[in-house]
């Protein structure tokens, strides 16, 4: 099997500026292969700790492995930290959406046999509402994905709109960063519609798995629970990894693997590997 290579690319973005992409494969001229897009989650980006180890593990299994940087990420090409935090500020969770769409269908154009979305916490629920409208998926996979983006207080969402942004700290770079209203604004808006996990979770007709640490500090296990209770009857599959938290035991930068990792990418590489046409 040819070693994976990396290649980058750009993409537009749903904000009018660039996405940043990551390709791994060892596919040789002309060979159609199975695509996986992976997505981080909310203040992740491509290159966070465990994203760059998933996409080669599955590009030696054979996947054309795609990472990008949401577009209200902030985080540039090859940054491991918020570099434009104007995109930050500006993020919406319909961009998000708009952005996955671009870069599916950069890869869609090209006729792979197949096409799977893996996603984790916020990119978990992106996946599974991209996967509930778009015929084109056959297979996803999340990761400690959220049930529902309705995360914040009424008095949060009080003060929010007073001062006309919330500040949120990034506790792996120490960065405090705003976000606008139009954050806000997004959610009041689609939240009963576009941005309605639980609802999407009962549309998704394509194998899935849903993958959750059992000791998740984030985003509680209850969540998975609730997505594999919305599916329909033998759609998904309930994960639970003993021991593990939001990221599974892998820290940023990357120091080394864990066992409850371990077991979650041998998990989703079966998974996805006999959805395959």
């Amino acid at each position: 099997m040819a070693t994976p290579k990396l290649a980058r690319l750009r993409l537009p973005a749903a904000d009018g500026g660039i996405l940043a992409v990551d390709i791994r494969s060892g596919a040789r001229p002309g060979e159609r292969r199975p695509v996986l897009v992976i997505c981080h989650g909310f203040k992740g980006f491509q290159r966070w700790g465990f994203f760059p180890k998933v996409a080669e593990r599955f590009a030696l299994g054979g996947y054309t492995a795609v990472t990008f940087n949401f577009s209200g990420s902030g985080v540039s090409g090859e940054a491991e930290a918020v570099d434009e935090p104007e995109r930050w500020f500006r993020q919406t969770l319909t961009g998000d959406l708009a952005d996955l769409v671009s870069v599916i269908d950069h890869f869609a154009a090209a006729g792979p046999p197949w096409i799977g979305l893996l996603g984790h916490s916020r990119g978990g629920a992106t996946a599974v509402l991209q996967a509930a409208r778009d015929p084109r998926i056959g297979g996803l996979v999340t990761w400690a994905a959220v049930s529902t983006f309705q995360r914040y207080s009424p008095e949060e969402r009080e003060r929010w709109r007073r001062e006309g942004r919330l500040d949120v700290t990034n506790a792996r770079t120490g960065q405090v960063l705003p976000m606008g209203l139009e954050s806000l604004d997004d959610l009041e808006r689609n939240a009963a519609g576009p941005l309605d996990v639980l609802g999407a979770a009962a549309r998704i007709r394509i194998p899935w798995l849903i993958a959750h640490g059992a000791a998740d500090e984030s985003v509680p296990v209850a969540e998975a629970e609730a997505l594999a209770s919305a599916a329909q009857p033998g759609i998904a599959r309930l994960l639970s990894v003993d021991g593990a938290g939001h990221t599974f035991g892998i820290r940023h930068p990357w120091a080394g693997t864990a066992v409850e990792f371990e077991l979650l990418l041998r998990e989703s590489v079966a998974f996805l590997g006999a959805t395959l046409p």
